[in-house]
């Protein structure tokens, strides 16, 4: 009998606790053995569930337990999540989780720790919810060098992106719809802001080349000035608007960013849409793999943490490469990042000559509005800053593009 414990009874918690008792038989099959979740640690009563005479509120009884071999958590936030973590790991108890916060932030350090007592640190549904992504980057690119990851990382901010894309709304009614409906949280701003993309853009980056960025340092823009007008010029150029994470290495070092992208229609990331999330993995031998489906939701994201559990009961455990803390040598410097981006100016069309003398030759769409969209030919952050400056015209939006 192997015994469990789950650190948190919200929606993922809950979501966890479902998975595993509903499909018991089964996982007990995958296992070769018996399990059963033994302690539920939460602040709240639970009186109405029928998982409350789990429900502990010491932490101290689940690490003092010498038959919990396995936790998974799924508080949220930083503390006391990363110190519950790194408790349990030196007890030599497993530990997955959905926590995206504490793997970006303290990553290197919990992955050290579980090696160094023994056990094991995964965090499947950190990254994709539902969508299996840490468990194929630690699996099945192994035998793959890995040159960029690309994806929509958060599925609030695609819904209001494919509102305002499809029906010209505003950010801030689309915004309001998301609340209602329980995409958006009371407090969006870890969404709109990019915040919980570039955490993890992060793991991703971490997974890939080995190297833990710092989340608050990489470039971060959320969506907040994206305006209906912006999804219009893009799509009369061919483009949706996405808020992308990307990374990959420039000669040698780690770039990580999240941005929004004007991304094409012959790009599968396109058509990613609504509350959906996808992630395009770049490898030198495979070449280009996409991972689709529910980025988020109860049972979706409960279903990545019971898959992680599964894993460490089954005895059958593929560990994440090591990581470093990335130094400045490791990171690119980002005004030398290099991509197309689509400019729109406050230009009347027959001025439009001047613009091509600044950016040179560029792929130029027609002007509405007076308003002029072009994609430029690819130059660093700093050119592209630096001719933006110089084009003598008002700037209404530029939007890098993903090639």
């Amino acid at each position: 009998m192997i015994s469990t414990a789950l650190l948190g009874f919200g929606i993922v918690g809950s979501g966890t606790a479902e998975v595993l008792t509903r499909n018991q038989a089964l996982i007990e099959s995958r296992i070769g053995d018996s399990f059963r979740i033994r302690y539920i640690l939460d602040l709240r009563e639970f009186p109405d569930s029928p998982f409350a005479p789990l429900i502990v509120h010491d932490f101290n009884t689940i690490l003092n337990d010498p038959e919990i071999s396995v936790v998974a958590e799924m508080m949220g936030g930083s503390h006391p999540a990363y110190d519950f973590t790194k408790a349990l790991l030196m007890a030599g108890k497993s530990v997955v989780t959905s926590n995206k916060e504490v793997v970006a932030n303290f990553g290197t350090e919990l992955l050290q720790i579980a090696r160094e007592n023994g056990v094991h640190y995964l965090f499947e549904a950190s990254v994709g919810g539902g969508i299996p992504i840490i468990s194929p980057l630690r699996k099945d690119f192994s035998s793959n060098r890995i040159t960029a990851i690309s994806g929509i990382l958060n599925g609030t901010t695609n819904y209001i992106l494919t509102r305002m894309k499809n029906e010209g709304a505003a950010f801030d009614d689309v915004l309001r719809d998301a609340q209602r409906l329980g995409y958006a949280e009371r407090n969006p701003a870890a969404d709109v802001e990019g915040l919980d993309a570039a955490r993890k853009t992060v793991i991703l980056a971490a997974m890939a080349f080995g190297k833990r960025l710092d989340p608050n340092a990489i470039h971060c823009e959320g969506i907040t000035n994206i305006t209906p007008e912006d999804c219009a010029y893009a799509e009369s150029a061919g483009y949706a608007i996405k808020l992308i994470g990307h990374t990959s290495l420039m000669d040698g070092r780690v770039v990580a960013m999240v941005s929004p992208r004007a991304v094409r229609a012959d790009n599968p990331i396109y058509g990613v849409n609504d509350v959906f999330n996808g992630i395009l993995v770049e490898a030198d031998m495979v070449g280009k793999v996409m991972f689709y489906g529910p980025g988020a939701g109860k049972l979706p994201t409960a279903s990545a943490v019971a898959a992680d559990m599964i894993e460490i009961m089954s005895g059958r455990t593929v560990d994440a490469a090591e990581w470093t803390d990335a130094g400045t040598d490791d990171i690119a410097d980002f005004d030398g990042y290099v991509c197309r981006s689509l400019l729109t100016f406050d230009v009347p069309k027959e001025q439009a000559a001047g613009l091509r003398a600044v950016f040179g030759a560029s792929d130029y769409f027609t002007g509405r509005n007076g308003k002029h969209t072009f994609v430029t030919k690819p130059m660093s952050e700093a050119e592209t800053l630096a001719r933006i400056a110089s084009a003598g015209f008002p700037l209404v939006s530029r939007i890098r593009v993903l090639d």
